[in-house]
């Protein structure tokens, strides 16, 4: 994607990114005062079960920066815990169709264009933990719901050319609510030009983060995907983020991401902290807050908005 002419404000903005304000938010998603974020867990004395209250602060954070919040239902239930199988991180099962339905939201902020409203990119993360187990989720994926309210803060003001929609769905229940949100875009004949999927971002092996090494993986499966991946390399060099910054190519739609190809929105990736996924806790209990790189998220962060900013620079 070429760059135009006018003045790029993108170091200034990415430099907005405050990494104490994530980790703030991460241990209040992850830790404390909500342990995990399902819709099967209620806290001794409170009237509404994590996941809602995760919900409650999300919106109370987007209002405060000046959205306006739209939540689009889903009906869900929560994954069973199957022990038998191997490894932990498979445990879980389908629901059977007599076990408790639940309603779970989507979350959507909007911002409309100034130029072109009807492009909109769409940035995502789901911000549910595992339903089948009891883990705070923060890796996967509390870590990239904060990154998700980052973005979402540090634009808040900014006159973008383009719409930009903050997305904040559920993928720890099922179904997964990106497909409604995905479907119901193309049911609508929205026009949707890029989708980044924010999960796990700054996770990585012990090894690598025992080495200080700082990393971003854009996992894509379309060539439009593979442009956007391209574009988180050109981003981060040009910026001197300092992400050690690859791409890699599924060639199967999965995760919130695939969910828009699925829909017919082929530009559209997952920026994560490596894949294959090597986190040791990945859907376990020790995915706790304390283990998550938050440097290495925000720089993810960084990179994902100076992407943003790019094509929205566009003609």
């Amino acid at each position: 994607m070429s760059r135009t002419s006018t003045p790029d404000p993108t170091l200034d903005i990415i430099q907005q990114v405050e990494e104490p304000r994530m980790r703030e938010n991460l241990f209040y998603l992850a830790k404390d005062p909500l342990p995990y974020r399902k819709l099967n867990y209620t806290l001794p004395g409170h009237e509404k079960n994590t996941l809602y209250e995760a919900d409650d602060f999300i919106q109370g954070e987007l209002e405060s920066w000046g959205y306006a919040i739209e939540k689009e239902p889903v009906q869900v239930q929560a994954y069973r815990c199957d022990t038998a199988k191997t490894p932990k991180s498979s445990w879980f099962s389908p629901p059977l169709p007599e076990d408790p339905w639940y309603t779970a939201y989507n979350i959507y902020a909007k911002k409309t264009g100034s130029v072109h409203p009807d492009e909109i990119i769409v940035v995502i993360s789901h911000k549910d933990s595992q339903s089948w187990i009891d883990s705070p989720g923060a890796n996967d994926n509390a870590v990239g719901t904060v990154g998700n309210m980052e973005v979402s803060r540090v634009l808040a003001n900014y006159d973008s050319r383009r719409s930009i929609w903050f997305i904040y769905c559920n993928e720890e229940h099922t179904p997964w609510t990106s497909a409604t949100a995905a479907n119901n875009a193309k049911e609508r004949g929205d026009t949707i030009v890029a989708v980044f999927n924010i999960d796990g971002i700054g996770c990585k092996s012990p090894e690598d983060t025992e080495a200080g090494k700082k990393i971003n993986v854009t996992r894509y499966t379309t060539p439009e995907g593979e442009q956007l991946a391209d574009l988180m390399a050109e981003v981060n060099e040009a910026y001197e983020i300092g992400l050690i910054q690859s791409k890699y190519h599924r060639p199967t739609p999965n995760d919130d991401d695939g969910s828009f190809i699925n829909a017919g929105y082929p530009a559209a990736v997952l920026n994560i902290g490596s894949y294959p996924y090597k986190d040791p806790n990945y859907h376990s209990e020790g995915d706790v807050a304390e283990t998550v790189d938050i440097e290495n998220a925000a720089m993810a962060v960084q990179a994902t908005l100076a992407a943003i900013l790019q094509i929205d620079r566009q003609p």
